[in-house]
């Protein structure tokens, strides 16, 4: 049972982020537009319990931290999604209202999104990486912020169906 989980756990992860390299990064949108492998871990998360989160944000932040796109030292992106994708999982866990709740899920992966930016940047001054202008931080945490509020919608049913296609028995 197990086995089949993380099988297809693993396929789905790489797919998404085979999409997100290949396909998403290579479109340039105005205000920094968005990740679509963020929004599948985040919504993973929050349909998951928090010790799944945990090895999801395991999983895609070592998948983020090996992008060629990604700036920052090796492990940021981990650290930051461990903490990020365990807090969406405990929030969404305890409640089964926020589960079966799409628009709160939504609300989650947005406002993950938003805490993952700012701490990729927390931690990004305190490493010494060169971050660009006041402002041109804050059009790409807005416009992430947006692109995330507009995207994850239209994905989160398909992300729903490859969740529960890989952790509901029937």
């Amino acid at each position: 049972m197990i086995t089949r989980q993380l099988s297809f756990s693993a396929l789905i992860f790489l797919f998404i982020y085979t999409i997100q390299e290949s396909f998403v990064n290579q479109v340039r949108l105005p205000g920094g537009g968005f990740s679509i492998f963020l929004i599948f871990a985040l919504v993973w998360s929050a349909l998951s319990t928090p010790e799944v989160g945990a090895v999801t944000g395991f999983s895609a932040g070592f998948l983020i931290d090996l992008s060629p796109s990604s700036s920052g030292p090796v492990g940021q992106w981990t650290l930051i999604l461990i903490l990020t994708c365990f807090g969406i999982a405990f929030l969404g866990f305890g409640d089964d209202k926020s589960r079966g709740n799409p628009i709160t899920i939504v609300f989650l992966v947005v406002a993950g999104v938003f805490l993952a930016e700012v701490s990729f940047l927390i931690t990004g001054v305190l490493l010494g990486v060169n971050l660009g202008s006041f402002t041109q931080i804050l059009i790409i945490l807005f416009g992430m912020s947006i692109w995330t509020l507009l995207i994850t919608p239209f994905t989160l049913p398909i992300f729903s169906r490859l969740h529960a296609f890989t952790f509901d028995t029937g």
